[in-house]
């Protein structure tokens, strides 16, 4: 049974990087329906823990969380929001497929970080999936006639892996790390909300819900497929075949956006553009693969 296991595990990991690439299928609707970020982010929160809240009660799953961990819980659902608002404004300044791809350079921003305040080392591997990310980047920020891309949607975009990939070392630098999977989701998305506080000046600027099947529709979608689906499949994902083999099926997640920004929302994917997109997917994968091919190659030797 023990291959059922890893082929679920495959599975679970694909569905999560598919279900997330999913934002702009439900932001951009809901945008040309009149809905601001704050408030399409705002519902997509709010339904999440309230969805994400009765899955863990209904698994038994601890809600506790002492008083030396809120501020850093508290941090960490700024930076997870902020991540949200800075990836749903970026989807008004450019093409979402190019918008998804940027986003996945948050691997690079990790090494950097740990680099720069961990004083972990870049080994050769990492400065070249660093350099091939850069060209990437560069290319994505320039993608040619057809395109449609700003330098304010790069930085937006930009902005956003920074926060994720703060968002993740803290998790695994900080006390965090001993909280479950699901608690840290759940506290995440519930304190995320008070960055929506800010962004809707005390929820006064919160628009309705557009009432008509597709703005329900995309609302309930949204919390759920590429928020709970996604959470909770990688979750389980990385327990069967490890963080390794889930990080490179995170590749889909970027294809994911490209494929749904050329099909339904008419984006035009130029030469340049899938180089770019092509050369950030080739640099994550050489990031995330290094250390488990050099252990592999240790182990044969």
């Amino acid at each position: 049974m023990q291959l059922d296991r890893t082929a679920k595990g495959y599975i679970l990991g694909a569905v999560a990087a598919v279900s997330y690439g999913t934002n702009p299928l439900f932001a951009v609707p809901l945008y040309r329906l009149g809905l601001n970020t704050g408030s399409v982010l705002f519902y997509r929160y709010a339904f999440a823990v309230v969805i994400l809240g009765i899955v863990m009660l209904y698994k038994g799953h601890s809600f506790r969380l002492s008083g030396r961990r809120l501020p850093l819980m508290v941090a960490e659902g700024v930076l997870f929001a902020l991540s949200s608002v800075f990836l749903f404004d970026a989807y008004q300044y450019m093409d979402v497929g190019i918008a998804s791809t940027l986003l996945f350079v948050e691997p690079v921003f990790i090494a950097l970080i740990l680099w720069m305040f961990y004083r972990q080392k870049i080994s050769l591997v990492s400065a070249v999936s660093i350099f091939v990310c850069a060209g990437g980047v560069v290319l994505l920020s320039n993608p040619g006639t057809g395109a449609y891309v700003t330098l304010t949607g790069v930085v937006l975009v930009m902005l956003a892996s920074l926060a994720y990939a703060i968002y993740m070392i803290f998790i695994n630098k900080t006390s965090l790390q001993r909280l479950q999977g699901t608690t840290i989701t759940f506290y995440s998305l519930l304190f995320g909300i008070i960055v929506f506080a800010f962004r809707l000046n005390g929820f006064t600027d919160l628009q309705p819900v557009p009432f008509e099947p597709l703005g329900v529709a995309c609302v309930v979608g949204l919390a759920v497929v590429p928020t709970i689906v996604s959470l909770l499949t990688v979750a389980v994902s990385i327990q069967i075949i490890g963080p390794v083999s889930v990080s490179i099926l995170g590749a889909l997640e970027p294809l994911t956006g490209v494929f749904f920004g050329v099909l339904l929302f008419g984006e035009h994917l130029t030469v340049k553009a899938s180089a770019g997109i092509i050369l950030i997917v080739t640099s994550v994968l050489i990031i995330v693969c290094a250390p488990y091919i050099k252990k592999h190659n240790k182990t044969n030797h």
